[in-house]
């Protein structure tokens, strides 16, 4: 007898023409919701790209050990931002399967699996790193902003099975108290032994993003949509 499937995530919906052929899946960060990164489309999509749809999902609403069990959005449960605190693997697990429902809905639209690039912030960008190395089919790229690898130990054991990017772009602030900057690095190098090829930014800035880093995104986006069209 199978599962029942979760609710799918009440999202916001932006498309940037009438005909989408690609999709970016965009995740935010702990306490915020799909609006926190909503308004960045036209700082980051050139105006001639009249195909793209942007989706931001919002996260459940949950208690969250880390902030004294408040309840807010959240992606899963964090007990805390260093490298070795334990993990909430169960809520990983079923919030990668939440994002995995939106890639489903989004090749039910006719966009291509390999034509979806998942994105997200701080726990949205540790999300979104996990759902596409551990997903059944490759998709076109990763973007993962101030953020760490989650459940980096079993992906390292796992290693066959998961899939590779050659587009990963990664940014990271050098002032970041929230997520320290070596976690950031951690993940890259994990990333890099799971055989993925990261395009690796910092920023002098805080838990946060920055226009320069804005300017950054548009320019990666725009080189993995020529790939892309050209079909390489």
């Amino acid at each position: 007898m199978t599962e029942p499937q979760q609710a799918l995530l009440q999202c916001i919906e932006t498309t940037t023409g009438p005909s989408v052929l690609y999709s970016i899946i965009w995740l935010h960060g702990l306490g915020a919701d799909g609006h926190d990164f909503a308004g960045i489309v036209p700082e980051v999509v050139l105006a001639d790209r009249p195909d793209i749809r942007f989706i931001f999902p919002h996260a459940p609403k949950q208690p969250v050990t880390l902030n004294g069990g408040m309840v807010m959005r959240s992606w899963y449960d964090l007990y805390g931002l260093e490298i070795d605190t334990p993990e909430d693997e169960v809520g990983i697990k079923q919030a990668a399967d939440s994002i995995r429902q939106l890639i489903e809905r989004e090749q039910q639209r006719g966009v291509a699996a390999n034509h979806i690039i998942l994105a997200g912030f701080s726990q949205g960008g540790a999300l979104a790193l996990y759902t596409a190395l551990t997903h059944p089919q490759p998709l076109a790229a990763i973007l993962a902003l101030s953020t760490y690898l989650p459940l980096a130990r079993q992906l390292n054991k796992q290693h066959e099975g998961l899939q590779t990017y050659s587009s990963i772009f990664q940014a990271h602030g050098d002032r970041d108290a929230v997520v320290s900057m070596s976690l950031g690095e951690a993940a890259r190098e994990a990333i890099q032994q799971l055989g993925n090829r990261v395009d690796w930014r910092s920023y002098p800035m805080e838990h946060s993003v920055s226009m320069e880093e804005l300017q950054d995104i548009s320019q990666w986006l725009e080189n993995v949509f020529f790939d892309l069209d050209q079909g390489i």
